[in-house]
């Protein structure tokens, strides 16, 4: 190797360099994004930042018909962000992006950009301090000091895991054009950060936060459980489990993160009232969501979808149980929950429960687009090092993963473009990618060294 070629794989692994790049492709892309939304009909701004900067623009001008509901709305003079029809999020998004309107239209996007920069330094810490000097301790075994990873080798490795998320397409594209995944994502890091450090009273706040913000993370409490009440031993049968899971340890973790969560909740019912707590939970409860995305239930929901005139009382009782939008939690949760209470007793195995959790998760939840496989693929740089898969069985089940969702894309593309009725056809490739998704799950969970 030549010392030009030596010194170029240095600037590629070296950290430092890594950040420049992502922040300068990331910079670039929103300022691209004003070019274009400036010159085209086909907008580079996804359609949800429009919804947040309409709903911030309601919070800053509130007026007759759009005063926040709840009983200090009218005290404290502000505006109702569910003014924006389709704005179904936590009002604390909508003050957010409040600059938007008196700083700078993309100040959203910086922040979301902003927040995939932070989470991916977060990474980085979590690689060199915790995760691979952990792995380097559980491989060692008759090597001798002078074969252990250097700490240069190992902050190489944790820049080159950590450029996983800082320059993937999927990451950086997804928060210039202004969805606000990237600020979920740093706080369940934080969280994971704060309880891989043992700092659980932060990360019981921090997911009490996460979960207000979208409330999947709750999953993620399981599993913390089941670690915090294993650090003390577990007993002998089911006692000894039951009693590791509810102890004074559990219970204050469990307090802590279910008062952040009802406290945040409480502060926002008082300004903003009922449609706050309806847009942001009631909503996803009992949504029917029968456009086409990824999940198979989408055509169930589509066949049922009720009808104006049909009462529910009238329809066969196997409709109204397949026409309810619970009956998709019941696998979810079985196999989410599960997932925690059944991996979620090491520390050192927490990253993996929560990746496992999240990827059943979201194969089996009633909706899902592409941004929904960020929240598993976040913990793909931390989970990496602690993977032994044979280099042909990685490459099938990247081909899978991806081919599956291309199978799929491109039939949505007759239903959704050329206007073909193609529902059937989708829904079986929709059953294609659940079962190639549920390998690849299967397969991580093969090659996974605890």
């Amino acid at each position: 190797m030549t010392s030009n070629s030596h010194g170029l794989l240095q600037a590629l692994s070296s950290f430092h360099s890594i950040l420049i790049v992502s922040v300068l492709i990331r910079v670039g892309l929103i300022w691209y994004s004003e070019w274009h939304d400036a010159r085209s009909v086909v907008k580079y701004t996804d359609i949800d930042y429009r919804v947040f900067t309409d709903a911030a623009r309601f919070v800053l001008q509130p007026g007759p018909g759009n005063y926040a509901q709840g009983p200090l709305g009218k005290w404290l003079s502000v505006g109702d962000p569910y003014t924006r029809q389709t704005y179904r999020y936590t009002p604390l998004l909508a003050v957010l992006l409040t600059p938007n309107h008196w700083l700078h239209r993309s100040f959203g996007k910086y922040l979301f950009a902003g927040c995939d920069i932070l989470a991916g330094t977060l990474m980085y810490q979590l690689l060199v301090s915790i995760i691979l000097p952990g792995v380097a301790s559980r491989t060692r075994t008759s090597k001798t000091s002078e074969d252990e990873p250097r700490p240069v080798d190992i902050k190489r490795q944790a820049a080159l895991l950590s450029a996983i998320h800082l320059l993937n397409p999927l990451v950086f594209s997804i928060s210039t054009r202004g969805s606000s995944e990237s600020v979920l994502s740093l706080f369940v890091l934080l969280t994971l950060y704060c309880a891989l450090k043992g700092k659980w009273t932060w990360a019981a706040i921090l997911l009490g936060l996460s979960t207000h913000w979208k409330i999947y993370p709750f999953i993620y409490g399981v599993a913390c459980l089941g670690v915090i009440g294993s650090e003390r031993g577990v007993g002998k049968g089911w006692k000894g489990y039951t009693a590791s899971l509810v102890n004074a340890r559990t219970v204050r973790f469990g307090v802590v993160s279910a008062v952040t969560f009802g406290l945040l909740g409480v502060a926002m019912y008082a300004i903003w009232g009922y449609p706050f707590l309806y847009e942001s939970y009631i909503y996803h409860v009992h949504r029917r969501d029968h456009r086409h995305n990824f999940s198979p239930y989408f055509y169930l929901i589509y066949l049922t979808y009720p009808f104006e005139g049909i009462p529910q009382e009238t329809l066969p009782l196997w409709r109204q149980i397949l026409r309810s939008p619970l009956i998709s939690f019941l696998p979810q949760m079985i196999l989410s929950l599960g997932a925690g209470l059944l991996f979620g007793r090491r520390k050192k195995d927490l990253t993996f429960a929560w990746f496992v959790q999240t990827f059943t998760f979201v194969i089996f939840n009633k909706v899902c687009t592409s941004q929904y496989f960020l929240w598993y693929t976040l913990f793909l740089p931390l989970l990496i090092p602690q993977l032994s898969i044979p280099p042909r069985w990685a490459v099938a089940y990247v081909a899978v993963w991806f081919g599956t969702q291309a199978l799929w894309l491109a039939e949505a593309y007759k239903l959704e473009f050329l206007g073909e009725s193609v529902f059937l056809g989708l829904w079986v490739r929709g059953l294609v990618y659940m079962a190639g998704h549920s390998w690849v799950l299967a397969g991580v969970m093969q090659g996974y060294n605890g």
